[in-house]
């Protein structure tokens, strides 16, 4: 049975769309069949991947109205074993639309009944809100990835999330985890860096990635080119950072008993 991956933080800038698109692109080089989930309007990850946004006439906007089903909004993208659900600007007009519709917290969970078992992994890229496009995806989600950049102001609205996440567990989904906080932006040359690295630490332990994303250049590149950083520059430090966390969440996951 596929694992449902959320990556969600309130907080915009944290790294959660670099996160969701390289992340899904090292599972897929490491062998894993990946879908990822664009649920945020600005439809940066479906951009990311070499999707034509603007053509995108099937999506995450259709498959919460339940127009039309997971299969039918399904496309390929050019990193190898990685499909995507892409979004559009029109994502932005469905909590409107929901607001009145039954079950309305549960679209994406039922709409992903149908597909789950067809991929190892399937990642949903958060909008920087607590809406309920989030509530959907932290509904339908086996755990939850929460990016935090090492820069002044990390740990602000962190509270706010991990209660929404509390409260998602206790109403609606009580097998949700949190997956881990991942420190993204890291530049050791910083002293504030370091020490938001202490703080996330000494607060939250175990449930800190040991992999950190470091702030780097190509990074911010890959996405311009509409490719994941694995496929734009294998061996940059963001490359290796992401297939690290790859094997770090596999290894956590146990699925073959060894990491790659």
């Amino acid at each position: 049975m596929g694992k449902i991956i959320a990556i969600a933080n309130q907080k915009g800038g944290v790294g959660k769309t670099t996160t969701t698109v390289n992340l899904a692109a090292a599972m897929g080089v490491l062998e894993k069949k990946v879908l990822l989930i664009d649920a945020d309007p600005q439809a940066n990850a479906s951009s990311s991947l070499g999707i034509v946004v603007e053509a995108v006439e099937k999506g995450s906007y259709q498959l919460l109205e339940h127009t039309i089903t997971a299969k039918e909004a399904i496309v390929s993208t050019n990193s190898p074993n990685v499909d995507i659900i892409p979004a559009h600007i029109d994502l932005v007009a469905i909590e409107i639309e929901l607001v009145d519709k039954n079950k309305r917290e549960f679209k994406l969970k039922e709409a992903l009944e149908s597909i789950k078992n067809e991929y190892d992994y399937i990642f949903i890229d958060c909008a920087p809100s607590l809406g309920l496009i989030t509530l959907n995806a932290l509904i339908a989600a086996d755990s939850v990835i929460i990016p935090i950049q090492c820069e002044y102001f990390a740990l602000e609205g962190l509270g706010k999330l991990l209660n929404t996440i509390k409260s998602v567990q206790k109403i609606h989904n009580e097998n949700l985890d949190i997956e881990g906080l991942l420190l993204t932006m890291y530049d050791s040359r910083l002293r504030l860096s370091n020490q938001v690295v202490e703080e996330v630490k000494k607060h939250f332990q175990n449930m800190v990635f040991k992999t950190i994303i470091k702030r780097n250049v190509r990074l911010s590149e890959a996405p311009s080119y509409g490719e994941s950083i694995i496929a734009y520059d294998a061996t940059s430090k963001g490359a290796i950072n992401y297939i690290n966390l790859a094997n770090e969440i596999l290894k956590s996951h146990n699925k073959d008993g060894k990491s790659y």
